[in-house]
């Protein structure tokens, strides 16, 4: 339904999207993808087309049903405390009071939708999807209305995450990894997976529907603004929502409404797992060489679950080095007492509950304004990618996932891959 062509971040080379293409296949070097759409002004559609008021900037072929967007509105109570007087909240939640109505609770849905709506109605094979908890739950809320063919994997550990209002249909199945990994193994069992002709990986921060669905974050908070904000706030885990609000503020500088400013950058990620901060600190574009099992310790201990990507696309060309450079960012880091105190900030100051990543993008605009690094009288935009949930969860009795297999990523691949075939 939207026009548009693929570019090669490495290269500038533009080529045809021939149907799910996550990387140039003229190309033998790892690079982003950028869509590069055919409307170089963005039609805002009205709120009944829900997430895909966006659609001009999406790479999708069809509108799917229940999507909602991000919502973006002026604070008071928290700026005041703050001393701010330009401060947007973007809430990516539940919150029908100001219309945000993401029953998931998370912006993950921003990706599901798009990333869901770049697939053929009548396309074959499972789509497979890696997660630390709420990515899973967004992508299986989507594709069990939409009866889309579904395999996710999560830790055992995170399964607390999927939750849902209503019970998952068939086309939704889960696999975990044991107790005591963490999202990097999830993703390694999702590739090994993927190696059966019968799925076909998401893609993660190379898809770059999932990229663009995200930025629409910007995308609201243009709109609402009529300007395009000096600051970004967000958490990272992979950093893919930063290098994709990025990439939204570079299309509206070209649509001409907007202004010509770019974003300052400013994520931050949950202290002690901090490798996208640890090599940006020391002016590396390479991540610092780091051994997998004290990673995964760290990864471990942080609140912040979600946040623990161990292969995030930091030093890749268009990704969240090139982002952060561009834009004259930086990065924060915050510990879970940090983290906890910003929670309770928001939901006493604004009134709603928000996810512990949305804490640490909290805690470290404090810290960055704190530090005299942001001028409090300019735009500041703060990503809250996940809120209430206890909301939510007041309203409606929850149902919780349960994984048809637990399988250990050592396990033979011939084991694996029959274990999953056997789910569809």
């Amino acid at each position: 339904m939207t026009d548009y062509k693929l570019k090669n971040i490495a290269t500038g080379e533009q080529f045809t999207d021939t149907g799910w293409l996550l990387t140039d296949p003229s190309y033998d070097k790892p690079s982003l993808l950028r869509a590069e759409y055919d409307k170089p002004q963005i039609e805002f559609k009205d709120d009944s087309f829900g997430f895909y008021k966006y659609a001009d900037w999406l790479p999708v072929n069809r509108f799917l049903k229940n999507s909602a967007p991000p919502v973006t509105y002026k604070s008071e109570k928290l700026a005041e405390i703050l001393h701010l007087k330009n401060l947007y909240i973007t809430f990516n939640g539940y919150w029908p009071e100001i219309g945000a109505n993401m029953t998931t609770c998370s912006f993950k849905e921003t990706e599901a939708y798009s990333v869901c709506a770049r697939l053929e109605k009548d396309s074959k094979g499972v789509m497979v999807v890696a997660s630390a908890g709420n990515t899973a739950r967004a992508f299986a809320k989507v594709c069990s209305d939409n009866d889309i063919p579904l395999l996710i994997v999560v830790p055992e550990d995170n399964l607390d995450a999927l939750w849902f209002s209503e019970p998952v249909a068939g086309c939704v199945k889960l696999i975990s990894t044991p107790s005591g990994t963490d999202y990097f193994d999830a993703i390694d069992l999702a590739s090994k997976i993927c190696k059966s002709e019968k799925f076909f990986e998401e893609g993660g921060a190379k898809n770059v529907a999932r990229r663009d669905g995200m930025g629409t974050t910007v995308l609201s908070a243009a709109a609402t603004i009529g300007k395009i904000p000096d600051y970004y706030f967000q958490a990272i885990g992979s950093g893919t929502g930063t290098i994709a609000a990025w990439e939204a503020n570079l299309r509206l500088i070209a649509d001409g409404r907007f202004g010509t400013n770019k974003m300052v950058l400013i994520p931050a990620q949950n202290y002690p797992f901090t490798p996208m901060y640890d090599a940006w600190k020391n002016g590396s574009r390479d991540l610092l060489p780091a051994d997998d099992g004290k990673s995964r310790e760290l990864a471990l201990q942080i609140t912040a679950k979600v946040l623990s990507n161990r292969r995030p696309p930091y030093g890749v060309a268009g990704g969240l080095f090139d982002a952060l450079t561009d834009s004259m960012g930086d990065v924060e880091i915050a510990d879970n007492g940090e983290l906890e105190r910003a929670c309770e900030l928001f939901e006493r100051t604004e009134g709603i509950d928000i996810h512990p990543a949305a804490g640490i993008a909290l805690a470290g605009m404090i810290k960055s304004i704190n530090s005299g690094k942001v001028n409090r009288d300019k735009i500041l935009m703060l990503n809250i990618t996940g809120g209430g949930e206890k909301l939510f969860k007041s309203l409606n009795k929850v149902t919780y996932l349960k994984p048809d297999f637990i399988i250990d990523n050592n396990s033979d691949i011939n084991h694996i891959i029959e274990k999953a075939e056997s789910l569809f």
